[in-house]
């Protein structure tokens, strides 16, 4: 385990964006008030595109909506959400990318600012154990309160996450031989500078121009 492969997740590893994808599903299920949360999660998405999204602002959105629901209730949701949106959606390239890290014995790990609820399905799906995550409180009961624990784990804050993650297991970042880090947007540029190989990857016009003019490399591993 001398190196560490770290990976976004949405429009990354993921073709879509699940976060989103999450509220479209709600809104085609009628789990939710289709008018109102829509133009909300539209609004908040432009927002993420155009980096000015306030991430405490987003999560308290996103958790107050799983919080109307009981565990029970939200785990089957999201288990026809794995079918009909996740499952289909993945690609054999980003399987293959995954496996290429596993095969050389790197620790591999998706950090994400999309909720652990949303994503720690998919992670296990894509054969990941380690998942870095904005966490949701719960109750005694396993019921999601509608608040944050923590800090987001979104630009800047995906940084203090990972050294935090890191310290738990023993091993800073400086120890590994090789750090990597896959990600397609400019909101993540600040993990993307203190790994020693990041990887523009899917990148967006900003995060495309900043890595081109570092010279880091820029990998598209999907093309529609």
């Amino acid at each position: 385990m001398n190196n560490l492969a770290l990976f976004d997740l949405d429009h990354t590893l993921l073709p879509i964006d699940s976060d989103y994808e999450w509220g479209q599903f709600l809104v085609r299920t009628n789990a939710v008030d289709p008018v109102e949360f829509k133009r909300r999660n539209d609004e908040f998405f432009a927002q993420y595109q155009a980096g000015t999204l306030d991430p405490v602002e987003y999560l308290e959105f996103a958790l107050s909506t799983l919080a109307r629901f009981p565990r029970t209730q939200l785990d089957a949701m999201h288990a026809q959400f794995m079918h009909e949106v996740i499952k289909p959606s993945i690609r054999a390239c980003a399987r293959d990318l995954l496996q290429k890290h596993h095969d050389a014995g790197d620790l591999v790990a998706i950090i994400t600012a999309t909720n652990r609820f949303v994503t720690a399905p998919i992670a296990k799906e894509l054969g990941v154990q380690h998942l870095i995550a904005a966490v949701p409180e719960e109750d005694a009961q396993g019921n999601i309160t509608g608040k944050l624990l923590g800090v987001p784990t979104s630009g800047p804050g995906k940084v203090t996450h990972t050294h935090a993650w890191l310290e738990t297991i023993g091993k800073p970042l400086g120890a590994f031989e090789r750090s990597h880090f896959y990600s397609d947007s400019h909101n993540d540029i600040p993990l993307l500078s203190v790994v020693t190989h990041p990887v523009a990857t899917n990148p967006n016009a900003v995060l495309a121009s900043h890595a081109t003019n570092l010279g880091w490399p820029l990998l598209h591993l999907f093309n529609d």
